[in-house]
């Protein structure tokens, strides 16, 4: 750790404690060369992978943007916000997870089914109708239909 006073390569930790929020580590240290102390905080930096879209082009994820597709899924139903929060985090831990720097849309898509049929199945074919493109009643009759179908054990 270089010495933001003089430059210096060698400096000395004096101090490691956790933060009081306790996703931080804080070092106090002290220059080898200039005796100056100072402090550093080590934070755990998560980066989320780049979203590659159908047109094959990149861009950073946004959260806001997966919430909007999820409220609008679930506009005027009977779901608790704290449950629509979970389904964001279990989302974003998959994509966080998946060790991949590039996802594409279609994946995160099939994420957002998988959990909106979890949350409500009205919800879940709003999705799917705008997700799967759907052209004619039978597309809905299907999703419908397999909505219905017992869970497999």
């Amino acid at each position: 750790m270089k010495c933001p006073f003089c430059q210096h390569e060698e400096t000395q930790v004096l101090d490691t404690r956790v933060s009081e929020e306790g996703d931080a580590i804080r070092r106090r240290r002290r220059c080898g060369k200039c005796d100056k102390r100072f402090t550093t905080y080590e934070r755990i930096e998560l980066v989320m992978p780049y979203v590659v879209k159908k047109n094959g082009s990149r861009t950073e994820y946004t959260a806001a943007k997966l919430r909007g597709s999820l409220e609008l899924a679930l506009r005027k139903r009977p779901v608790a916000a704290p449950a629509v929060d979970a389904a964001i985090a279990s989302i974003e831990e998959k994509l966080l997870t998946s060790g991949k720097r590039e996802v594409e849309t279609g994946y995160i898509g099939e994420l957002v089914m998988q959990e909106l049929q979890r949350l409500d199945n009205v919800a879940y074919i709003r999705f799917a109708s705008v997700y799967k493109n759907f052209e004619d009643l039978a597309e809905f009759q299907n999703a419908i239909a397999e909505v219905g179908k017992p869970a497999r054990k």
